[in-house]
């Protein structure tokens, strides 16, 4: 006599954002070790595979709370494109233009700008960038300048006229160097003009990424400030197009787009 198959689940929302994809799961299915079920669950073969979990809690001063783990099980303090997902989840729940989500880079405010179906398009508040000088960066064969620049979380950008074969060992590389002590996500980018440049992102937690929302502003802002670009600008990724401005607090502007929804078996 056989017995029917009833594990415990989880409710799931999967979403992306130019590629950069997220796992979206509410606070009252949130484990004790929430950072074992991330790397289970974003696994690419064995779960249902994502650059992150956002997980959502309630909050009194914005609409959601939202914490991100990465890949990894590790903690950080935002995602743009994560975020934005976020809001095109709550959109999806409630009839809303304006969505507040606390991050762990504070409150951020995303406002729809277009919706068809599943997808939403947004521009977030991101608030003012910390940009630091030029510096150098000693690897095992070879040193890299870069632009330090923190969008709530840390970013090291690397001007480069062309995306090398390899370029993401160096990029890793960079990443655990001993001056970034809390790790640093790193873009590479090439000015196409005045106004576009291209980008690459390996970040922190999870590797080489199709997009990244906080990379993209930490590109047009180093852009920016080194005299390369003008605001606005766009930023082009092997997932699509982000649009930043910088206007003492820098915006972002992209899709975001819910792809399911389904129970993951614990």
């Amino acid at each position: 006599m056989s017995r029917s198959f009833q594990p415990s689940v989880i409710p799931f929302v999967k979403a992306s954002a130019c590629g950069n994809d997220f796992i979206i799961i509410e606070r009252t299915h949130a484990p004790r070790d929430m950072a074992a079920l991330t790397r289970r669950i974003c696994e690419r073969h064995a779960g249902v595979g994502a650059d992150g979990v956002e997980w959502l809690f309630p909050a009194q001063d914005a609409d959601i709370e939202a914490r991100l783990l990465n890949a990894d099980g590790s903690e950080a303090e935002i995602s743009g494109n994560g975020t934005r997902c976020v809001a095109a989840f709550l959109c999806s729940e409630r009839a809303a233009e304006k969505i507040v989500i606390r991050t762990g880079a504070g409150l951020k405010t995303c406002m729809l700008t277009s919706h068809h179906e599943s997808t939403f398009e947004f521009e977030i508040e991101m608030g003012r960038p910390q940009v630091a000088h030029e510096s150098s960066v000693k690897l095992s064969s070879s040193v890299v300048r870069g632009t330090p620049v923190s969008m709530g979380n840390p970013h090291f950008v690397v001007f480069v006229k062309e995306f090398a074969a390899g370029w993401q060992a160096e990029a890793s590389e960079v990443g655990r160097n001993e001056e970034f002590r809390q790790g640093v996500n790193v873009e590479l980018v090439v000015v196409r003009d005045g106004h576009n440049v291209d980008a690459r992102f390996f970040e922190r937690g999870v590797g080489e990424t199709q997009s990244s929302g906080t990379g993209s502003c930490a590109a047009a802002v180093a852009s920016i400030a080194a005299g390369k670009a003008q605001s606005p600008v766009r930023v082009h990724a092997p997932g699509g197009a982000q649009t930043v401005r910088w206007e003492d607090h820098v915006f972002l502007r992209g899709p975001a787009q819910l792809i399911c929804r389904g129970e993951f078996f614990v």
